[in-house]
């Protein structure tokens, strides 16, 4: 009997609902902090860069968040996305495992974060919002909220890791053909931007500086722009939980469920919108299953950050959050995984790899580019850079299923496409990438500016 290769779901079958994880969390949720009292911040203060209504998310003890049907209707031009069993790969692997990755790399920008984008847009609209600004590191995020705030007639102001800037042009082009301004950040337009030129004229940013400009733009600007974020926030994440929903609905049309699920993790929106609905079921019903988070060996947030109060930004504008980080002064190699860059991770993931229900995996460069080549060879998808470090750590555990002979269902995020990442795989191809280990001095160091926080 000839296997089935894709797994799809009817437009009817579009959740109506996000998840909300606060519902279920084993450990209760830190304060978020004042980055100036370092007491515990008001609605008022946060009200300067968020609406009401994405606030509300944030701090709700609901499990289930209605989406609202102008959201839903923009969702269903490319969602429900697919479910793949990986069977070429499989048989390239000779693995008795079972492969398994959803792919949301068929939206309109190419990754996942149009989930978020489409959302954000949506509130803003709702609450009279005229122009919002952000931060994008590889380009994805901003490519997403271009579109959506194009779709809702809202302007929009990107800052752009710079070194990202001038790897990924071409999704620069795709955020102003939707009409947005795109900077490289550091740039001379923020006062943040103009000491970190200062002090390093040759900065080639990092999302904690890019961050930091969006802020202080949208902070000063008496009212006229909010400031919206592509990940580590709690309604970030709730808003891509449609992924894992999806996937749940599509592994019973396999008649599968997987034992293992994974995703690659930067600021934690992909891998929490796809591996918590899983969790989900583990804490409520039971239902047992491994969740893997994979990051790069450059940027190990998860595996060597500590887990304590940090700024969610390099200037110390943003809010003070409990997370699993590497200093917000520190600043990464120039790596292609752009996305992955950032100092910190989502409170709610850095809580519950803390308390042990998520593994964190750091993974090297050269070794996600070698997975990535081998998933194009076999599924004919090219990864982005981002994804490949999911798709590693899933090889590496199909791999482990062929040396034991055990016969697991592994499952992955293919958080995004990589067509405006060839340049990467070019210098892959070229012999001109390096792995990269984070030195310990360079995260001791960042550890020494740390908040003095008396929460504990």
């Amino acid at each position: 009997m000839r296997e089935r290769h894709k797994f799809f779901l009817d437009e009817s079958r579009l959740p109506t609902a996000w998840y909300n994880i606060n519902a279920d969390l084993p450990v209760p949720p830190s304060p978020v902090l004042h980055p100036g009292t370092l007491e515990p911040v008001t609605p008022e203060f946060l009200s300067v860069l968020f609406p009401m209504s994405i606030l509300g998310q944030e701090m709700s003890p609901e499990r289930w968040i209605e989406i609202p049907e102008p959201v839903q209707d923009i969702y269903r031009v490319w969602r429900p996305t697919p479910l793949v069993r990986a069977l070429r790969l499989e048989k390239a692997l000779d693995t008795p495992a079972h492969l398994y990755f959803k792919n949301e790399s068929v939206s309109p920008v190419g990754s996942h974060k149009l989930n978020t984008a489409i959302a954000q847009a949506f509130y803003n609209k709702e609450a009279g919002t005229k122009a919002l600004t952000t931060e994008t590191g590889a380009g994805q995020w901003g490519s997403a909220l271009s579109m959506a705030t194009h779709f809702f007639g809202i302007d929009l102001e990107i800052y752009m890791v710079k070194v990202s800037y001038g790897q990924k042009p071409y999704r620069r082009i795709i955020m102003e053909n939707f009409g947005a301004q795109v900077f490289a950040s550091p740039t001379d337009r923020t006062h943040y931007g103009r000491s970190v030129l200062e002090a390093t004229p040759d900065s080639p940013g990092s999302l904690g500086i890019a961050i930091s400009e969006a802020v202080e733009v949208a902070a000063s600007s008496g009212g006229a722009k909010k400031y919206s974020l592509g990940s580590v926030l709690g309604h970030v994440i709730l808003h891509q939980t449609v992924i894992g929903l999806e996937s749940i609905a599509q592994f019973e049309m396999a008649g599968e469920y997987p034992d293992v699920v994974i995703g690659c993790a930067g600021g934690g929106s992909n891998f929490a919108g796809f591996t918590y609905p899983f969790l989900h079921r583990k804490f409520t019903a039971g239902q047992a299953i491994r969740v893997i988070a994979a990051e790069p060996a450059s940027c190990p947030t998860l595996t060597r950050g500590a887990y304590t109060f940090d700024y969610g930004d390099t200037a110390a504008m943003a809010p003070v959050m409990k997370m699993h980080t590497l200093g917000h002064t520190f600043v990464p190699p120039g790596i292609h995984a752009g996305g992955l860059r950032y100092h910190g991770m989502s409170p709610s993931v850095s809580a519950l790899v803390d308390h042990g229900d998520i593994e964190a995996r750091a993974v090297q460069q050269l070794a996600t580019f070698e997975a990535a080549t081998l998933f194009s060879r076999t599924e004919a998808i090219v990864p982005a850079p981002e994804s490949a470090h999911a798709i590693r750590v899933a090889i590496d555990e199909a791999l482990e299923c062929k040396r034991t002979g055990e016969k697991k269902v592994i499952a992955f995020n293919l958080s995004g496409h990589g067509h405006f990442d060839l340049t990467a795989y070019d210098a892959y191809r070229r012999g001109e990438l390096r792995d990269h280990d984070y030195p310990q001095a360079a995260v001791d160091e960042a550890m020494a500016h740390l908040p003095k926080v008396g929460l504990g």
